[in-house]
């Protein structure tokens, strides 16, 4: 989908979702093994209590996983995100950062697992933090992986 990461980093923050409700690229790698995502807490996002709204921690994470290993892997393949669930830890405060990593061993592991055409559904586990680096909520996304008939 993206050949650079400079281009996924610069649609994703113009990208309306992410653009109006304060979520923020701050990195991707150039070899899409990495991302880094950034939430400052602000009155369009925070809930009645006045911490994270649980919708704009979710959003944070949404097209990472999906986007990361579809780059990885090349148009060969089909990947969507499939589904993800969310525990949500502590009230996240101020700012807080999720980041993204796809090593060579789960592309390996992808590969072995779609080889003969079959469909793949790994589960990614994805951490939000707060300043302090503590927790703020877990998710588990999961991906749909297939290598293209």
């Amino acid at each position: 989908m993206f050949k650079k990461a400079w281009q996924m980093k610069l649609l994703l923050n113009l990208w309306p979702p992410f653009l109006f409700t304060g979520i923020r690229v701050l990195d991707v790698s150039e070899d899409f093994r990495k991302a880094k995502v950034r939430l400052k807490l602000s009155m369009f996002n925070q809930n009645a209590v006045g911490v994270h709204f649980g919708g704009s921690l979710y959003a944070m994470t949404d097209p990472f996983c999906m986007l990361l290993v579809m780059s990885r892997l090349g148009k060969d393949y089909v990947v969507w995100d499939k589904s993800a669930d969310i525990d949500y830890i502590k009230p996240g405060k101020g700012t807080v950062t999720a980041e993204f990593l796809i090593t060579d061993a789960f592309i390996d592991d992808i590969l072995a697992n779609t080889a003969q055409g079959e469909k793949y559904l790994p589960q990614i586990p994805v951490y939000v933090k707060d300043e302090q680096g503590e927790v703020v909520a877990k998710l588990n996304r999961t991906i749909y992986i297939r290598r293209k008939k």
